[in-house]
């Protein structure tokens, strides 16, 4: 089974929902690009405010109705100042985790920190977009993969990086290894950290990503999450399958080990663990310096 991590309902200011005709597309052209399902992410609560959180809310609830393989996500904007309320609201109606953009906040401010803690406490991960942000304001400085480390400090906090930080990769690698070894360091906070692979790094820079990542000494297999960016509204079935065949055959060249079972974490498995709904608990290599194959 292949699920696609990051499908957007609205991102402009006119949208209003995704009727009934254009689910029945969707999961059509999802089927057409070898998807079983994905993760529906909520309208952007800045740009669609024509509608309430209570309507964003309906809408994505409305696309997975009926769908074992449709998961929501809430959009927050943890500047709200009923932030709170939003994600308890969105748990007590049925959704699976959150989406957030820092494009106005740092993702270790005060608000931000308080909403993630919330999230925590409800066993709800969230996926952040990372890197290079086209959402028209001044925000590279807020999508920094190392401002995510003060999410370090949240216990049990599941969380994704989207499009891999693009044009900041390498420091989302080093991000990455950092969590991993907190496990190690601090296994009280239990603060993990996945992957979106999602498209933000151009095509001609997606091997130089790729070697540098999966085949580095870190443990991938585990934590990364394929999506595409594509629309409830629209969903781009070429754009959707050229991405597939190009990871695919970037992973034959780069996995070292079983890569039909490292495809199956990343185009299905780890999403159901990231998401909550896999018992799977994998035991992974802890990334160390110098470490000692027990010599003296």
């Amino acid at each position: 089974m292949r699920l696609d991590g990051h499908i957007h309902t609205g991102l402009r200011g006119d949208y209003t929902g995704t009727s009934e005709r254009e689910k029945e597309k969707l999961m059509a052209n999802l089927h057409k690009a070898g998807f079983d399902g994905g993760v529906i992410l909520s309208a952007d609560p800045v740009k669609c405010r024509g509608m309430d959180p209570q309507k964003r809310m309906e809408d994505a609830l409305a696309v997975c109705k009926g769908e074992e393989y449709l998961f929501p996500l809430y959009w927050i904007n943890p500047l709200d100042s009923d932030a709170e309320d939003q994600v308890q609201a969105a748990a007590d109606a049925g959704f699976d985790g959150f989406k957030m953009i820092c494009s106005r906040y740092d993702p270790g401010c005060k608000e931000s920190m308080r909403v993630l803690e919330k999230m925590a406490s409800l066993n709800k991960p969230v996926l952040f977009h990372s890197g290079i942000c086209w959402d028209g304001f001044n925000s590279a400085n807020h999508n920094r993969p190392g401002n995510f480390e003060a999410l370090i400090e949240i216990p049990h906090l599941r969380f994704t990086l989207a499009h891999v930080s693009w044009p900041w990769y390498d420091e989302c690698i080093a991000v990455y290894g950092k969590f991993l070894n907190a496990h190690y360091m601090r296994p009280d906070l239990s603060c993990e950290m996945f992957i979106d692979l999602t498209p933000g790094t151009p095509r001609g820079y997606r091997e130089e990503v790729f070697r540098h990542m999966v085949a580095s000494e870190y443990e991938y297999r585990y934590n990364l999450i394929f999506g595409t960016d594509s629309l409830t509204t629209a969903y781009n079935v070429s754009w959707a399958r050229e991405w597939q065949d190009r990871d695919d055959a970037l992973y034959d060249k780069f996995v070292r080990e079983d890569v039909e079972d490292f495809k199956d974490h990343v185009y299905c498995r780890n999403l159901m663990r990231f998401l909550g709904k896999s018992d799977e608990n994998p035991s992974m290599k802890i990334p160390m310096v110098a470490d000692s194959d027990g010599d003296v």
